[in-house]
């Protein structure tokens, strides 16, 4: 694709975007007080898909999906929404926004990392250097070395970074099977999945502790659903339509600044000296591996989600 000049509405919708999936970390918080992780994932998937589905009765996905490509789309929703959330949302409760948004957006150097085996991709040292930095900057952000009495459990760390991998390894099977004109609907299918999954889960774990209706949860799951997920989704597969996916994705590391912006003005949080140079690596590292890119041996257009 031919880079074609910003406008300033690009610019606008890029930086409302990354506001919005930024923001998602503070709101995830506020929900988890009136709702189980599970249940909440399940609402924001749930709106995000209704939203979604109001959207492409406006403007249809640029094309339609085969039987096969629905199915195979549909069970991406477990690891891309299910999975990811669900972990991520479990282990919300007990860590800083702004750190849950700095761990899971190790999600770049997973995909560089999986796209060896699964994208036959070839990686440079650039690569290499961007994902040493970012598992260092993880320690330190962690720090393991004071699990008993440090600031972050290790466990939900853990689950972070769980939910990163695992929406790491629906992104390279993204990019493997499908092309970028199928990426909307793929989207809108692997919504739907993802969010049956959760409510499956969500009856079956906790089927007598229903969320609490508070106009604070309302607020969150509207956010998360409406423009955290419907909203941005959006605005980045129409920027996809004339950036190119690599330059497009680099601006990723954005994402936790924001999120640890908003933490630290609405929430009180705040790190560490070693915690704040872990972040420094890690948002480093996630812009070091979207500059590099990811040559594959066999090529084939493909597009980043980094919602």
């Amino acid at each position: 694709m031919d880079p074609r000049p910003w406008s300033a509405r690009d610019v606008l919708l890029l930086g409302l975007t990354i506001s919005a999936w930024g923001a998602n970390y503070l709101f995830v918080r506020i929900g988890l007080e009136s709702a189980a992780p599970i249940w909440l994932a399940a609402l924001r998937a749930g709106t995000g898909l209704v939203a979604l589905a109001v959207y492409f009765t406006l403007v249809p996905p640029g094309a339609r999906l085969g039987r096969s490509e629905r199915v195979t789309a549909l069970l991406l929703g477990i690891p891309n929404t299910a999975l990811f959330l669900g972990l991520w949302f479990t282990a919300a409760g007990s860590v800083p926004a702004g750190e849950a948004a700095v761990v899971i957006y190790t999600y770049p150097l997973w995909v560089a990392v999986l796209s060896i085996p699964v994208l036959r991709a070839r990686l440079n040292p650039m690569h290499w250097g961007s994902i040493a930095a970012g598992f260092a900057g993880i320690l330190l952000v962690s720090e393991p070395w004071a699990a008993s009495g440090g600031k972050t459990p290790l466990l939900p760390v853990v689950e972070l970074l769980a939910a990163a991998v695992s929406w790491a390894t629906a992104t390279v099977v993204v990019q493997r099977r499908f092309r970028p004109e199928e990426m909307a609907a793929v989207n809108g299918y692997q919504l739907l999945g993802g969010a049956a999954v959760l409510v499956v889960v969500a009856l079956a774990l906790d089927p007598r502790h229903l969320p609490v209706s508070t106009p604070s949860l309302w607020i969150s799951v509207v956010w998360l659903g409406v423009f955290g997920t419907a909203f941005a989704y959006a605005v980045w597969f129409q920027l996809l339509g004339k950036v190119p996916a690599a330059t497009l994705s680099a601006y990723a590391f954005l994402v936790p600044l924001v999120a640890l912006g908003a933490s630290a003005a609405f929430l009180g949080e705040r790190l560490d000296l070693a915690q704040g140079a872990g972040v420094a690596l890690v948002v480093g590292s996630i812009y070091g591996v979207s500059r590099a890119g990811i040559r594959r041996t066999r090529t084939r257009p493909t597009a980043n989600d980094p919602g």
